[in-house]
């Protein structure tokens, strides 16, 4: 069967079709697999998975079917090389802090960020030796003034929560590269149907797939978009030890969220018109 490339469809159909693979019983909806484990033909090609040597299915924490698909899709129409999903929004913002920083690194961060983050940046990370300055969304000047020679990257929202304030997108990719930072952008508000992060020079798109994604108040999860090299290096270690993985009947949610997404953004749009 010739494989498709799904980049050269449009976000909509990405949305419906993309990331299923169909098993031997012909499914028209995305199968849930409420596995924690898998069988193994013996214990070679355990060791062979495990190892990374031989591809398939390893343990539920880092490895699902019905979660991969969602990552599949999340990532194409984020238009990002690779997605990880985690347990909530605040865990893929944990991901990319755990992942990338170390004591003494620093962050600049816009002021106008959901609470929570807030509280992670100072209270947590602070306690292990990572700095944080606070500048205003807009101002750029205030964001170049902020960078130190131990800034790791410049994280923000865009729209903003709740005040729905809007950055530069392409200006602070340009800035944090220039200063050899990376840019980490929450993109939850816009979701990829109004907002792509990642073609506009930012490095790490994080998802609360809670909100728009899901779109029904159903479930909690997230994610991380980035590169292959960001994802496989530091980000999936983070995940396969951490453990905030989300679960398959959630992903199996955001994934109905998703065929809708485009739909949905455009009618939140011209409601609010």
């Amino acid at each position: 069967m010739t494989e498709i490339n799904w980049n050269e469809y449009s976000l909509e159909t990405q949305a419906i079709r993309a990331g299923h693979q169909r098993t031997h019983e012909d499914e028209h909806s995305i199968a849930i697999f409420p596995t924690s484990s898998y069988v193994f033909a013996s214990a070679e090609d355990a060791a062979l998975r495990f190892t990374g040597k031989k591809p398939g299915n390893i343990y539920s924490r880092f490895t699902n079917p019905t979660v991969r698909a969602f990552q599949e899709r999340l990532a194409l129409m984020e238009q990002g090389e690779r997605c990880l999903a985690f347990s909530s929004g605040m865990a893929a913002i944990m991901a990319v802090g755990m992942s990338l920083l170390k004591a003494g690194d620093h962050i600049v961060c816009s002021r106008g960020v959901f609470g929570n983050t807030v509280l992670m940046f100072e209270n947590y990370f602070g306690k292990f030796g990572v700095s944080c300055d606070f500048v205003d969304l807009t101002d750029t000047a205030a964001w170049a003034a902020a960078i130190k020679p131990n800034t790791r990257f410049l994280f923000l929202e865009t729209p903003s929560n709740p005040l729905t304030g809007i950055a530069d997108i392409a200006e602070l990719a340009e800035l944090a590269h220039q200063n050899g930072s990376l840019l980490v952008v929450d993109n939850c508000f816009c979701t990829p149907a109004l907002q792509k992060p990642l073609a506009l020079g930012a490095d790490i798109v994080v998802q609360s797939a809670t909100k728009y994604i899901d779109g029904q108040g159903r479930c909690v999860g997230g994610a991380v978009i980035a590169s292959e090299e960001i994802i496989e290096k530091s980000v999936y270690p983070y995940l396969r030890t951490g453990g905030a993985s989300m679960s398959p009947f959630n992903a199996w949610v955001f994934l109905s969220g998703l065929e809708t997404l485009a739909i949905r953004m455009k009618a939140h749009c011209d409601n609010a018109l």
